[in-house]
């Protein structure tokens, strides 16, 4: 499983350059819901081995965040996770729909 979080716009910035596809999720370290999705993303890493993922911590990168709402135009909230293909928001999804059969659903038709 490879969890890797984001802090700022310059990690930001550098894993756009870096990858092609991006998976991220946005997590509140204060929500439950968030608590409970970011299990099931844990889950989901687990089983994805291949897949890198990313995640933040929006009381700590509040500006990234934010950045990231401006840049794709997808309104924020927390718990989210989004995938990107070519820098292009391709799907996402926010509280209770964060399961890891979603996920896994979402990855799978998202998949060049």
């Amino acid at each position: 499983m490879s969890l890797i979080q984001l802090q700022n716009e310059q990690d930001w910035n550098l894993v756009k350059e870096q990858k092609k596809r991006l998976i991220i999720m946005k997590n509140s370290t204060t929500c439950p819901v968030s608590h409970e999705a970011f299990k099931e993303y844990q889950k989901f890493a687990s089983e994805n081995e291949e897949e890198t993922l990313y995640y933040l911590n929006v009381q700590d990168s509040r500006p990234l965040s934010n950045l990231i709402a401006d840049q794709t135009g997808v309104k924020h909230e927390s718990p989210q996770v989004l995938i990107f293909e070519d820098d292009t928001v391709v799907w996402h999804d926010s509280h209770w729909n964060i399961t890891n059969k979603k996920l896994t659903q979402a990855n799978e038709k998202t998949k060049a």
